[in-house]
């Protein structure tokens, strides 16, 4: 238990973040920096892919694939080895190979179309003379909710995106350039880096002091939270999520993987860099088969360092990396062809992040920066409609109880009553934050700060979950789940009955122990077992019977895939990644 609340304890969204200028300019690819337009109305243009990596279809996600009944589980998982724990134009000079190095379902519903005021129809000559009164509120009530929904929706779509990858590979240079190029950093604070990152011996890590911001990270060179910060462009809107890539900080980076849609899978080019993230015991599988855990479906591979000199944008590193990437990247369940796109940048010269590099080594690549790929992404399906389901990811006190985390499902406006589990407190909404900005209500995607009356702050932990009081989430200590072993500990090499470890559900993160197995599932038929097993190894597929220490907030897969898809963790590891098919009523 100690163990959990520690690991709980780290998935803190109170660390300081860069708090981008609301007024700078935005940057329009091939025209620079320019005033913000007005807000425009249209959604964005229908997404292109910039690399289509030739590939067979995608095989089942077995975290993805939702389950019509325990009895009745298919699933196709491959067996191959799972993974390890863990110049602008001319943009300024030099950051580290990254700062952030060392010690970190698909089945969403469509949104529904937006509620529309009633008129109340006129029953009789009395209630015709007062109609033009009943209108006039009618319309007055229609008024208030487009205003409502113009404050909340410029026409642009919101995106969390997580940057994700094996320490050293840029992450934070790739999101500080990202911040700078935008016009959210002017030229007064890189001056102001260079000069800090010159005095620590480390002048090529100044980018990345803009994510960065606390003075053991810019010390030591080593993300140890999540860094957050906005970028725009005309079409989308982006909250930037910069993950640590240290095996020591993996629960932090699935704290912030937990919040994202979309993910950018940070590669290093340099000689024998992309082979140690790679290879057994490196982050970049484990990052990748977390996301893919935590619900992202379309993923962004950004080649970096493409300019270094081992590399110097060779088109045959490239090739190289996407050849040994892909297969890797269908068995964790993505469709290659349709929601995996690569894209060659450095990100320390800014060249291929937000407008196509001009060097002549680099002219083989035809697709589009790196920012212009994250524009074309195909909408990302939203339930404003459903109901309420907010995992906190943090709490503070401030003048009330405010809670922080991504609103996964519902809409939760000013004066609404919800209530928090699994302690079942009714609670009293005061306001609402989007993005720091106080709004008069936030949507499902939106990362928010909702102040509430009605608990104390000591009552609320990391991984509770603000739900709808009609329809309110599922608690329970025992469930049912499907389970896919993925590489069990050589001295634990045999997972059965009584087997104890960390569970990492949304924000949650409980001790558990597997009370039984129910039964496997055969890979290439999907037929389950006769009998339940006595024991099963790395690779197995099986529908297991989980007891957590404490009970927690949760729905089955089907119902809510956000609250019902799960990791195994043990000894800093990760074990197991699975789905919640059934939850029995609770004592």
């Amino acid at each position: 238990m100690d163990q959990a609340n520690a690991m709980s304890k780290k998935l803190s969204a109170s660390a300081a973040s860069f708090v981008p200028n609301a007024n700078a300019a935005v940057f329009v690819p091939g025209q620079g920096l320019v005033q913000p337009a007005a807000p425009a109305a249209a959604q964005p243009a229908a997404p292109a892919p910039v690399i289509n990596v030739a590939a067979q279809e995608t095989p089942v996600d077995v975290v993805e694939e939702a389950s019509k009944e325990v009895a009745a589980v298919t699933i196709d998982v491959s067996a191959k080895s799972p993974p390890k724990e863990e110049k602008p134009a001319e943009a300024p000079a030099a950051k580290k190979d990254d700062a952030e190095s060392q010690p970190a379902a698909e089945a969403k519903q469509d949104a529904s179309t937006a509620e529309q005021p009633a008129q109340p129809p006129a029953e009789d000559s009395a209630a015709s003379a007062s109609q033009p009164s009943a209108s006039s509120a009618a319309n007055s009530s229609a008024a208030d909710q487009a205003d409502d929904d113009d404050e909340m929706n410029d026409g642009r779509e919101h995106l969390n995106i997580v940057f994700i990858g094996h320490v050293d590979a840029g992450k934070s240079t790739i999101s500080g350039n990202l911040l700078y190029l935008s016009g959210q950093v002017d030229a007064r604070t890189i001056e102001k880096y260079e000069r800090e990152a010159k005095d620590k011996n480390r002048e090529s890590w100044f980018l990345a002091y803009i994510m960065d911001t606390n003075e053991e990270e810019r010390a030591k060179g080593k993300t140890v939270e999540c860094g957050r910060a906005q970028i725009e462009t005309p079409t989308k809107r982006y909250t930037i999520l910069d993950a640590p890539g240290h095996k020591s900080y993996v629960p932090n980076m699935i704290g912030g993987a937990s919040q994202a849609d979309v993910a950018v899978l940070v590669i290093s080019a340099r000689k024998g860099e992309f082979e140690t993230g790679f290879d057994r015991g490196g982050q970049t599988r484990e990052h990748t088969m977390l996301a893919k855990t935590l619900g992202v479906r379309q993923l962004v591979i950004a080649v970096n360092k493409m300019d270094e000199e081992t590399v110097q944008w060779s088109k045959d590193r490239f090739d190289n990396i996407v050849g040994k990437l892909t297969p890797f990247l269908k068995q964790s369940g993505f469709n290659v062809k349709k929601d995996v796109f690569f894209v060659p940048v450095s990100g320390l010269s800014g060249a291929n992040l937000a407008e196509k590099s001009t060097t002549e080594a680099s002219k083989w690549y035809d697709g589009e920066p790196l920012l212009g790929v994250l524009d074309k992404l195909s909408p990302i399906p939203r339930t404003p409609d459903g109901p309420v389901r907010l995992p906190v990811l943090d709490k503070t006190k401030d003048i009330g109880t405010v809670i922080m985390g991504k609103l996964e499902s519902g809409t939760i406006r000013e004066g609404d009553k919800l209530t928090l589990l699994p302690n079942g407190i009714e609670v009293d909404v005061v306001s609402v934050q989007r993005e720091e900005e106080q709004v008069k209500k936030v949507v499902a995607g939106d990362n928010v700060k909702v102040k509430v009356n009605g608990v104390n702050e000591d009552e609320i932990r990391t991984g509770y979950v603000l739900s709808s009081i009609d329809k309110p989430a599922k608690v329970a200590k025992v469930f049912d789940a499907q389970l896919v072993i993925l590489d069990l500990l050589d001295h634990k090499a045999i997972f059965t009955a009584g087997y104890k470890s960390i569970l990492h559900l949304h924000t949650s993160v409980e001790e558990c122990t597997i009370r039984k197995l129910r039964f496997s599932i055969d890979k290439k038929t999907g037929k389950r077992s006769e009998r339940p097993p006595k024991f099963v190894k790395s690779g197995a597929v099986v529908v297991v019977s989980i007891e957590l220490e404490e009970p927690v907030a949760l729905e089955t897969f089907k119902d809510g895939p956000q609250l019902g898809r799960f990791t195994l963790r043990d000894e800093g590891k990760t074990i197991g990644v699975g789905k919640v098919l059934r939850i029995p009523v609770q004592s």
